[in-house]
């Protein structure tokens, strides 16, 4: 009887330390206003630490999964966009020299998206995100640490990357990221 007690109570404090870490990170989010998305974030946690852990970065900003064949398959995200509402697959940008993304789009409880999600694009390609002015601040952080942008929160604001090397690039808004404002740039 012992062992299971300590066993119950192990695993008490696990999941009361991650309620706390849930909560402290959806206070970040911005929105203090929307009680929804602090309940989603409750959620999310768990599914973001281990999309993250299991992920692995290669050389050239390459993240787990995208063969880089070109072949016209569907890249693998390694769970990456497991809790991100707007993810509807790839769309297909190759032959632009510039392709522009949303920031604030309408995702995840309100406006913490990317839109479109994902994009795939040819080498030399500079996508350009533009803040719509929604969901309070955002910034855009790759998750392998190749680019950042300041956090902003006015319509208008724009940040630009040129992506010169094939790879699977995944971002995400810092603040936002547990609610699921995460997005990637396939490059081939």
């Amino acid at each position: 009887m012992t062992r299971d007690t300590t066993f119950t109570r192990r695993r008490f404090t696990a999941l009361t330390a991650t309620a706390a870490l849930s909560t402290a990170l959806a206070g970040c989010s911005g929105s203090g206003d929307d009680a929804a998305n602090a309940a989603e974030a409750d959620g999310v946690g768990a599914t973001t630490a281990e999309s993250t852990a299991e992920s692995t970065t290669e050389s050239g900003g390459t993240t787990g999964g995208d063969d880089g064949s070109g072949d016209g398959s569907a890249p693998q995200f390694d769970g990456w966009f497991d809790n991100v509402d707007n993810y509807d697959g790839v769309s297909d940008e190759t032959g632009s020299s510039t392709v522009t993304v949303t920031v604030g789009a309408q995702a995840n409880g309100g406006a913490f998206g990317f839109g479109p999600a994902a994009v795939r694009v040819s080498p030399g390609t500079t996508v350009v995100w533009e803040w719509n002015g929604e969901g309070g601040s955002h910034n855009v952080a790759a998750d392998d640490g190749s680019f950042e942008s300041e956090l902003a929160g006015s319509s208008g604001h724009t940040f630009e990357h040129t992506f010169e090397e094939a790879g699977t690039y995944r971002y995400a808004c810092t603040p936002h990221e547990t609610l699921g404002m995460k997005g990637a740039i396939v490059v081939e």
